[in-house]
């Protein structure tokens, strides 16, 4: 998995022409275009304050290999109160899922390789970073929120169906410090080698899709440029209970925040 990163991390400093999306071309004139990030910011505001089922796929492909690595992660979150339960698996890997529990600022990992079996690593949530392109740190539902939640140029895109009912669409982009928020200084230093190049910000598409309800049901970043770097998060069965509790002290080995503890 290692290998993979690196290969991820070239694909990134490499690629050198800048991108569109799918559809990224909405066909809508300036005139035309209206700013809808208010409703954006509200729906997020709102699932922020809830519970809710979380189903989240990350798929990463370098722009030199036919490989796309596809994270699957899923479990219960209560993003109001800070506690949830995540299993995250590499799909096609071969290797076992990885549990995590949020407890207020603490992440506990099992299934870790920096920890013996049947231990848990813990890291401070707030602390954490990531080493992949749009990927949160730790995996956590409530940093994708953070980001799409800052989108602008937001546009109305239609209805659509999420979760068997209908919610409107809202695409835009975010800017360059959103894009690389609490990365590592390695990944990070090739993001911005390639805005250095390119002269602009990264492009990255922000997608949100807010149901009846006035909440944020979906929400996706996405870069294409080369390669491809999307993550997608579905959110179902609001106001679900969250069971999340500490496992017991003896089992727990804390480990520096910024360290990867999770299998990738």
């Amino acid at each position: 998995m290692r290998r993979a990163h690196l290969l991820f991390t070239a694909a990134l400093v490499l690629c050198t022409a800048c991108s569109g999306g799918p559809d990224s071309d909405s066909g809508k004139s300036a005139e035309e275009a209206v700013d809808h990030g208010a409703a954006v910011r509200s729906a997020i505001a709102r699932t922020s304050a809830d519970s809710a089922r979380v189903d989240e796929k990350i798929e990463l492909r370098s722009a030199d290999s036919p490989t796309t690595y596809v994270f699957a992660i899923a479990g219960a979150f209560d993003l109001g109160g800070d506690r949830g339960r995540l299993t995250v698996e590499l799909q096609d890997s071969g290797m076992d899922p990885v549990e995590e529990v949020f407890v207020d600022d603490t992440v506990y990992v099992r299934g870790s390789r920096t920890v013996d079996e049947g231990e848990w690593a813990s890291a401070v949530r707030s602390e954490a970073l990531t080493r992949y392109f749009l990927r949160a740190p730790l995996n956590d539902p409530e940093h994708l929120l953070r980001q799409t939640k800052a989108m602008r140029q937001v546009t109305n895109e239609g209805e659509e169906q999420v979760n068997g009912a209908p919610a409107v669409h809202y695409r835009g982009t975010i800017d360059h410090a959103t894009a690389t928020l609490r990365m590592t200084a390695e990944t990070k230093q090739g993001l911005d080698a390639m805005r250095e190049k390119l002269g602009d910000d990264v492009p990255v598409f922000a997608d949100v899709w807010v149901d009846g309800k006035g909440r944020a049901v979906q929400a996706r970043l996405s870069y294409y440029g080369g390669m491809k770097a999307t993550t997608t998060m579905t959110l179902s069965d609001f106001g679900t209970p969250v069971k999340a509790e500490a496992p017991p002290a003896e089992q727990v080995v804390p480990v520096t925040a910024g360290e990867d503890v999770l299998l990738a």
